[in-house]
């Protein structure tokens, strides 16, 4: 049986951002471009991994990932989640203030879809969805695993 394409209107964010102005930047600029797609807001990478892991729809298709967060940062998250066989091919974008080598080369080992540095759209990410929206209104995104044992 054929996976069900995923639609831009089926895409669920997940955000994983400690920074509350830099989350709020990213869902005006989602409603500027008037995406309907759903966002969730977490604010440290253990937050995110029972946003993933829960058993229950809608689960996010799409990680937007902030690197540099107090508790489980992002290179913590991204650790965790690429062990977990339920969760491993989720698509994560890394969207952070670090233009560092070492943060770039950790996060490209953990297989993520692409790393963004925050100051490339001048705290007006708008740009940014308009990157991301035909990347998800194109791409096929893995199915979805059943979780539990």
């Amino acid at each position: 049986m054929a996976a069900t394409p995923t639609t831009q209107s089926t895409v669920q964010v997940l955000l994983v951002e400690d920074d509350e102005i830099d989350a709020e930047a990213i869902r005006r600029a989602m409603k500027k471009r008037q995406l309907p797609n759903p966002i969730t807001t977490v604010h440290d990478g253990q937050a995110g991994l029972d946003a993933l892991r829960r058993d229950q729809p809608p689960r996010p298709n799409l990680v937007l990932l902030d690197i540099n967060m107090p508790g489980m940062n992002g290179h913590e998250f991204l650790e965790e989640l690429r062990k977990d066989p339920a969760i491993r091919d989720t698509l994560v974008f890394v969207l952070t203030t670090s233009n560092a080598q070492r943060d770039k080369v950790l996060a490209y080992e953990k297989n993520v879809a692409g790393y963004i540095v925050k100051s490339s759209f001048q705290s007006d990410f708008t740009d940014l969805m308009g990157l991301l929206e035909p990347y998800w209104n194109t791409v096929e995104f893995p199915p979805k695993r059943p979780m539990g044992p």
